[in-house]
């Protein structure tokens, strides 16, 4: 199940997003090990401060499984911030109707490897189904994502290509970053839901939302 926490609502689900951050620094900083700060087990930057939304998927214990941030371009972002020299010196894009997607990531520890509800497969496929349906109802057409050739094999071979890239493929670390970019269609949202198998309607209402965050505390 997906629910999104933003500006408007994050002040009643504190929980839920200490479970977001906690999820960020098991996988980027103990996992990955990524150039990341955490405090108090939190995986928290300064995109974090600008209103983001956040794309959580939780499972029928409460806890979170998945999440995505979706940003806006208008303002700063990690690819005009961060990641400018993945563009090869061209101006980054910004468009109202252009969302960027990070801190992309699950839970593998809780994950089993199938297709199923609780599987990895499963939970990559809901959150990126989140984002873009989110998206696509507030209006934004695309969105664009720094991924390694790991997460560009996943999204392929998940029915979620990107249409295009923007610079060409850097250096960073330990893995090679691009930058991608896919639109938030109804060609592509249909396409990961039959990857998925996945029907109806996928996000919870505030009100298990509050359920579930009660329940994952308790």
């Amino acid at each position: 199940m997906i629910f999104v926490i933003d500006g408007l609502n994050e002040h009643r689900f504190p929980e839920l997003m200490t479970e977001v951050f906690r999820l960020r620094a098991r996988v980027f900083k103990n996992r990955l090990d990524w150039d990341v700060k955490v405090v108090n087990g939190c995986e928290i930057d300064a995109f974090d401060k600008l209103n983001p939304a956040h794309v959580v998927s939780f499972d029928e214990e409460g806890h979170v499984v998945g999440c995505m941030r979706l940003l806006q371009t208008t303002g700063p972002h990690m690819l005009s911030d961060v990641f400018s020299n993945l563009l090869d010196g061209e101006p980054p894009l910004r468009s109202s109707t252009l969302w960027e997607a990070t801190r992309f990531c699950v839970d593998t520890e809780r994950l089993s490897g199938g297709r199923t509800r609780n599987s990895i497969s499963y939970v990559t496929s809901e959150v990126m189904l989140g984002a873009f349906e989110y998206a696509r109802r507030a209006g934004v057409t695309d969105a664009v994502a720094v991924i390694d050739p790991i997460m560009d094999r996943v999204l392929k071979r998940s029915a979620n290509a990107p249409y295009d890239y923007l610079g060409s493929p850097k250096s960073m670390g330990k893995v090679t970053a691009l930058a991608a970019l896919m639109d938030c269609s109804s060609e592509r949202i249909n396409a990961i839901r039959d990857f998925a198998g996945i029907t109806g309607d996928i996000f919870a209402s505030e009100e298990v939302a509050s359920r579930i965050s009660e329940k994952a505390v308790a």
